[in-house]
């Protein structure tokens, strides 16, 4: 087991952005996403499988996991199946497969986004900070409107790969909340007469040629 000592919950960087539990069995994606993940500014816990995640998830109560798929011993889906019904901790997927059966159980799970390796750090960042948004925004309301474990799924679909990066990017560039981004993406697309997904896409691509060294 891998561990990067978060902030106690009672004494939380009050610049932090929360903390999150990253679990992937390969120790180089792993550090790349700690190393990521705590550069953009939130507190990180991290794993190699899924036994040490669920006992992490326990002890320090992490606002949002981010689980590889399939790990050895316990997959990605086993973690987020407890983390939803008995931690009611959000989550997210990071995964090289997109099968039919694979997308099909992470709708049924409820996560708030799955993003489809190889990403970069710089890629993983937005998209993990729209997912934390949602779950903080939700974690804000009042218990009695508090969704059950089975009705986890945020707004966006989990279908939609780059819905959830064109959404980050859109909070950063325009300083606006996850459901106000969500919206802005969502009246683009309409603009553009096209699913929404091909307007995340779009927008990701063109970020992307932006970021990318020239042709010198």
């Amino acid at each position: 087991m891998t561990f990067t000592e978060p902030t106690s919950s009672s004494a939380i960087d009050p610049s932090a952005k929360g903390r999150i539990l990253v679990v992937d069995d390969d120790r180089l994606v792993l550090a790349t996403l700690v190393h990521g993940l705590a550069q953009a500014g939130f507190d990180i816990i991290d794993a190699d499988n899924g036994d040490d995640a669920i006992l992490l998830a326990r002890q320090h109560k992490p606002d949002l996991a981010l689980l590889d798929i399939r790990m050895d011993g316990m997959s990605g889906f086993d973690v987020a199946a407890y983390l939803r019904e008995h931690l009611r901790i959000p989550f997210m997927f990071l995964s090289a497969f997109s099968d039919e059966a694979t997308v099909n159980q992470i709708k049924a799970l409820g996560a708030l986004a799955y993003l489809v390796k190889p990403l970069d750090v710089a890629q993983i960042v937005p998209a993990v900070e729209a997912a934390f948004a949602q779950a903080r925004e939700r974690a804000g309301k009042p218990a009695s409107s508090a969704p059950a474990p089975a009705a986890l799924a945020a707004p966006l679909d989990p279908l939609a790969q780059h819905v959830p990066m064109a959404v980050g990017i859109l909070m950063h560039r325009y300083s606006l909340g996850a459901d106000a981004a969500l919206q802005r993406l969502r009246k683009l697309a309409e603009r553009e007469g096209r699913p929404i997904d091909a307007s995340a896409k779009a927008m990701v691509q063109a970020l992307e040629q932006l970021a990318a060294p020239g042709d010198l």
